[in-house]
């Protein structure tokens, strides 16, 4: 396997981390160890699978690479965002020439944004209980 060329990249998005590999092939999916054919079989959702692909879509390079991902944490609308941000930097890697594209669409921008976490008192992270006069 000397001559095997992949381009690697992590993506993060709420709790979910994606290590993407990018092959070059023909579009097909290996997530956590299973063959796929198309992403919506894994994330099951229009929306979530085009949030996923958009870096790929945005080069034209959607087909010219078979995509090994393992994707932990979170739930699928996290795991998306991991997909694309994880995808955006394997492809920065395979040509810089990439990176104004990618950058000025916002594909290279980690969202750090998570979920607030609960405080003591109040039933969610700032929602009070009801206020009983009687």
């Amino acid at each position: 396997m000397a001559g095997l060329i992949e381009y690697y990249g992590t993506g993060r998005r709420k709790s979910s981390v994606a290590r993407v590999r990018l092959r070059p092939g023909n579009g097909k999916f290996r997530i956590n160890g299973k063959e796929y054919n198309d992403l919506k079989s894994y994330l099951h959702n229009d929306a979530w699978v085009r949030h996923a692909l958009r870096p790929l879509i945005l080069t034209e390079t959607l087909g010219k690479f078979d995509i090994v991902m393992r994707v932990s944490g979170g739930g699928l609308s996290g795991q998306a965002g991991a997909i694309r941000l994880g995808i955006s930097r394997a492809l920065v890697e395979f040509n810089t020439d990439l990176k104004p594209l990618l950058k000025k669409e916002g594909l290279l921008t980690s969202d750090s944004r998570v979920v607030e976490r609960k405080k003591y008192g109040l039933k969610k992270a700032r929602r009070a209980p009801q206020f009983s006069k009687r």
